[in-house]
C-alpha cells in the first residue's frame, strides 16, 4: 500500500520537495527530500507514512487500509482529538476524519516542514459546542517530529483530552522489546486495573495499556532491522501501548490478519476518563502535543 501511494502522479507541484497527490478522493501531501520521504493525508490530518534516507519504513500502514472520507485511516499516526478512546462519540474524536488545511511548507537542506490547520464548523459544533484552532506541524529530517497545537478561541474555557497514535514499523514484533514505558499501567483487559509490570517489555499476545509515568523516551527494539526506534512525547501524561495480536487482526476489515506482526502503537497520550475529567483550556490559552520519532 505504501509503494502504491508513493508512486502516485501528481496533481500539483508546491516545490522541488513537495507535491500533491491523490488517492481515492483524498489528496496526500508527498514529501521527497534527500533526508527523508513521507506522506501527509488532508483526510485526518494524517501522516501515513515515514522513511528516513537509506532506512526501512518507521511507520507502519495497513497493507488492507481503507482509504474513505467516512473513516479514519489504519496505520500511520491518526490525530485523536478532542478526545482520545470511547469517553465520546465518536471514538477518538473528530479530527481524524475531518478535513486538515494546508497553511505552510518550508524547505531546506536541513529538511521540510509541513502544516496544516482545523478550525470549527457547523460540522464540528454540532459534535463538540466549542471554538478552536488545531495546527499540526510535521518537521520532517532524519528524524519525524510532529505537534499538535490547540487553541482555545471561544469565551469559555473546554476541557479536551488526545493522543499521537503513532503506529510502528517492525520487522518482527516477537523479537521486539520496549523499554522506558514506565512501571505503572492501566490494563484494558483486566477490568482498567492499575499494574505494576516489569522495566522491558516483551510482547506475546493482545494489549492495550495506558502507562501513567512514561519516561520521556520510549525505547524499541527493532533487531531483525538492525535498529531501535525511539519515541519522545511531550505534552503527554500517558503513553498507549497497543497490539490487537491475531484475535483482533482478524475481526478489522482494514487490518491483514498478519498484520499484528510488524506493527506496535507507542502513543503520545493525554489521558482522561471523561471529557468532564480532561484538561482545560482558557479562552486564548494554547496546548502542545508532541512526538518524536527517531533511529538509534
Amino acid at each position: 500500500m505504501t509503494m502504491q501511494l508513493r508512486n502516485l502522479p501528481a496533481i500539483s507541484t508546491l516545490s522541488d520537495s513537495v507535491t500533491i497527490c491523490e488517492y481515492n478522493g483524498i489528496k496526500i501531501v508527498r514529501v521527497i527530500h534527500q533526508l527523508a520521504e513521507a506522506g501527509i493525508s488532508l483526510h485526518g490530518g494524517h501522516l501515513i507514512w515515514f522513511k528516513p534516507a537509506d532506512h526501512k519504513d518507521v511507520i507502519w500502514l495497513s497493507e488492507d487500509a481503507i482509504f474513505t472520507k467516512e473513516k479514519a485511516i489504519r496505520g500511520g499516526v491518526p490525530i485523536c482529538w478532542p478526545w482520545f478512546g470511547r469517553i465520546a462519540e465518536p471514538a477518538h474524536g473528530f479530527a481524524r476524519t475531518s478535513n486538515w488545511t494546508l497553511s505552510e511548507h518550508k524547505e531546506s537542506d536541513n529538511g521540510v516542514i509541513i502544516s496544516l490547520t482545523l478550525s470549527h464548523s457547523e460540522e464540528s459544533l454540532s459534535v463538540w459546542p466549542h471554538r478552536f484552532l488545531a495546527t499540526l506541524n510535521f518537521e520532517i529530517t532524519e528524524s519525524l517530529k510532529i505537534t499538535l497545537d490547540v487553541a482555545n478561541c471561544d469565551d469559555h474555557e473546554w476541557r479536551f483530552s488526545g493522543a499521537l497514535h503513532t503506529y510502528l514499523n517492525l520487522a518482527d514484533i516477537h523479537a521486539s522489546t520496549v523499554t522506558g514505558m514506565g512501571p505503572e499501567y492501566i490494563d484494558s483487559f483486566v477490568n482498567e486495573t492499575v499494574t505494576t509490570g516489569l522495566s522491558e517489555l516483551r510482547i506475546n499476545s493482545a494489549i492495550d495499556r495506558v502507562y501513567l509515568r512514561p519516561t520521556p523516551c520510549i525505547k524499541v527494539s527493532d533487531p531483525a532491522y538492525g535498529r531501535t526506534l525511539t519515541v519522545c512525547n511531550q505534552g503527554e501524561n500517558s503513553a498507549v501501548i497497543w497490539n490487537p495480536w491475531l484475535e483482533g487482526s482478524t475481526v478489522m476489515a482494514d487490518m491483514n490478519n498478519n498484520g499484528y506482526q510488524s506493527m506496535l502503537c507507542v502513543e503520545s497520550t493525554l489521558h482522561t476518563n471523561s471529557i468532564e475529567q480532561g484538561k482545560v483550556l482558557q479562552p486564548g490559552e494554547h496546548y502542545q502535543l508532541c512526538t518524536s520519532i527517531g533511529i538509534q
